[in-house]
């Protein structure tokens, strides 16, 4: 089911590849459920945006991620382009309205309405899947004037090899700045994460011991 709002009309990006690529994207005025990511359980049992509070919301996402710069440097646009990408039907972001009864939520700091992000990168392996996360916690709570939400909490979806320790960090910077306000005192990359695990092979390898002398 296709849903296209009448009253907003958003113009696309330039193709990253120098030629006219409309027919590989969605419009931002669309909300096709076969090119989104099924919703997670980061999203299970709260109320999932569809239809046009998905794409409201979405519209939202990429002005505010133009301002901010959130990039996936892989295929050079605005992140939230990838959600209208066709090449990567289960990639990008869903979004799902917290339920404040849920054995989950928040809780009592500050919060009353609370809206989840789950991302899902386009593959496993994905090195940015850190950075991109991280960026878009940032975007949308540093802009939070710019929407109706006190908090948007940000989870890399399980699909993620470093998702574990990626949605670890995530939870501390969103505990840091729910506590402080500050969303540039969040927590260091740890050693490995954002990596591949060839690039973490590398980074343990330790110099040869070999004399210097030695043919090979």
């Amino acid at each position: 089911m296709y849903v296209r709002p009448e009253d907003v009309s958003m113009p696309g990006f330039p193709s990253p590849f120098g030629s006219d690529d409309s027919g590989l994207f969605d419009s931002y005025d669309e909300f096709v459920p076969e090119d989104v990511p099924t919703p997670g359980r980061f999203l299970t049992g709260h109320d999932v945006l569809t239809g046009r509070d998905h794409v409201a919301f979405h519209r939202l996402t990429r002005e505010l991620f133009e301002e901010r710069k959130v990039y996936d440097m892989t295929f050079n646009y605005n992140l939230a382009r990838l959600n209208l990408d066709t090449r990567h039907t289960n990639a990008g972001y869903r979004y799902a309205e917290e339920r404040p009864d849920a054995d989950d939520a928040v809780g009592d700091d500050g919060a009353d309405r609370v809206l989840r992000a789950a991302f899902t990168p386009t593959t496993p392996f994905c090195p940015q899947t850190h950075t991109l996360t991280f960026g878009s916690f940032r975007a949308w709570n540093g802009l939070s004037e710019r929407h109706e939400y006190d908090l948007v909490r940000v989870r890399a979806a399980p699909m993620h090899h470093q998702s574990e320790a990626i949605n670890d960090q995530l939870a501390e910077l969103e505990t840091t700045y729910l506590e402080t306000g500050d969303l540039t005192a969040g927590p260091e990359a740890s050693a490995g994460v954002g990596s591949t695990p060839m690039e973490r092979t590398g980074e343990r390898e330790e110099p040869s011991r070999g004399s210097p002398d030695a043919p090979f």
